[in-house]
């Protein structure tokens, strides 16, 4: 959805353009063009953008171009990273301005607390990540002892620790192994790992490679361990370029309306970003539960759910020794933001 303040401002430089093009004389184009530029959103030069490799709308809006399009006085550069530790590591070192990352390392960052907001989530995670092992694991207990690989500091990670805990172990019972997606995929096929906690698509090449399947993310969910892929944005950023940040919002739900409508369209865009086959692909996008703007901003999540959901993270990754403290309440519920998927979604 366009932009109010983005419709007004092209339609009046529209029309200064158009007075000059006659070649007025008077000061009434001058004072279009000095209105059209007063009420001109403010638009960076360049915005750096990290995206992962996951099935969602995030690579819909990269192989269309579509911000592209939105913002074409603006350079966007994409950056693929492997792994929310690794975008968190990013955004402290001040190299991206928005970028991906799942719900356990947004955790970890507002009790550091990394200095980002949430406007947006690409999606809630349900099949597509899960604890697959050899064939001859049939239960998570008998992992103790184990090699399980898995991206520390991931929503993987923090998932995997779920599913120990609840079969009575813990991550020192297990070897956990920390290792990105692509690695973890190498591994399993040197036989060197006996499972692994991992995402789409690596986690359906290792089923296809003869692993089973233990425990999904969607199990956990049911137990109240939701996790989620979400946007983050720099506070500096959002605070500059609020215009932008709305339009980007806007080209991810254009990607989400594009899933619903047309999903063979949004898979083929998704499998050209992935290098795989649409009819892989389409059924990864499936195991994900994709959310309008208008959803986004009800209280279920960005308007309330979320922070619950980001400081029961925190609290559980404190207990469990992977983050020195955890923020007090409010930090995680300021850190979420509607604004943005109300002013799209509304």
């Amino acid at each position: 959805m366009m932009n109010h303040r983005l419709g007004v401002a092209g339609l009046l430089t529209a029309a200064a353009l158009g007075l000059a093009a006659c070649g007025s004389d008077d000061k009434g184009g001058d004072q279009a063009t000095a209105a059209a530029k007063a009420n001109a959103p403010a638009a960076p030069k360049t915005i750096t953008i990290a995206y992962q490799a996951i099935p969602n709308g995030d690579l819909v809006v990269k192989h269309e171009g579509w911000l592209e399009q939105a913002l074409p006085g603006t350079k966007i550069e994409w950056k693929l990273f492997d792994s929310g530790g690794a975008v968190n590591e990013a955004v402290a070192a001040g190299s991206v301005d928005i970028g991906l990352a799942g719900s356990s390392p947004v955790s970890r960052g507002l009790s550091q607390p990394l200095p980002y907001e949430v406007p947006w989530i690409h999606d809630v995670i349900g099949k597509a990540e899960a604890l697959v092992v050899k064939k001859d694991i049939t239960s998570v207990a008998q992992l103790k002892g184990k090699k399980v690989a898995t991206p520390l500091a991931s929503t993987s990670h923090y998932s995997l620790l779920a599913a120990l805990g609840d079969a009575g172990l813990s991550g020192q019972d297990v070897k956990v192994v920390d290792a990105e997606p692509d690695d973890i995929y190498a591994a399993w096929s040197r036989g060197d790992i006996d499972g692994a906690y991992v995402w789409n698509p690596n986690l359906a090449r290792i089923v296809k490679d003869g692993g089973h399947v233990l425990v999904t993310s969607e199990d956990l969910a049911k137990e109240g361990k939701t996790t989620y892929d979400l946007a983050v944005v720099t506070k500096d950023f959002a605070g500059k370029y609020p215009d932008a940040v709305r339009t980007w919002v806007a080209q991810e739900d254009r990607a989400v309306k594009l899933y619903r409508s047309n999903p063979d369209a949004a898979a083929t865009d998704v499998a050209a970003e992935l290098n795989l086959g649409k009819d892989e692909v389409l059924p990864q996008m499936k195991d994900l539960i994709f959310l309008d703007a208008q959803e986004q901003a009800g209280a279920e999540y960005l308007g309330g759910g979320l922070a619950k959901n980001l400081y029961a993270a925190a609290r559980f990754n404190k207990t469990l020794g992977q983050i020195p403290k955890v923020a007090d309440e409010a930090s995680y519920a300021s850190a979420v933001n509607a604004t943005f998927a109300r002013g799209v979604g509304g």
